[in-house]
């Protein structure tokens, strides 16, 4: 007779291995920098991973934006690279004012990031 237990422990070995929720809210910013043109209209595009999750709208005449988006993603894995570009919304170009990477971590986790342009970006992520 042929025993089920190593195809039994083969699946719920891969179960354990599989991909986690991941989820990126409370998001804003504080002091963003603001061109000749007056206060910045912010937004910010999210990747995790190789997935483009998506951007948040843009906060309009504001310097210490809030957004209310919040970004999942069913295929999150432990060490994949959380990466957040903060724009100024502009005419003609929109100007990069930071990019924030980490890889992320079980758990929640609050951080903050210190934007190249000037401003800091806070947010929280759950990896579960």
């Amino acid at each position: 007779m042929v025993s089920t237990r190593p195809l039994l422990l083969l699946v719920l070995c891969s179960l354990t291995l599989t991909e986690a929720r991941f989820r990126l809210f409370n998001m804003r910013a504080s002091e963003l920098s603001a061109n000749i043109l007056g206060t910045p209209d912010g937004y910010v595009k999210v990747f995790c991973g190789s997935a483009n999750l998506g951007e948040t709208s843009v906060s309009r005449n504001e310097k210490n934006p809030w957004w209310k988006e919040e970004f999942t993603t069913y295929n999150g894995q432990e060490n994949d690279l959380l990466r957040m570009e903060v724009f100024d919304k502009d005419f003609l170009k929109d100007e990069l004012l930071g990019v924030c990477q980490r890889q992320i971590k079980l758990g929640t986790h609050k951080h903050d990031c210190f934007l190249e342009e000037g401003g800091t970006l806070h947010y929280t992520y759950t990896l579960d």
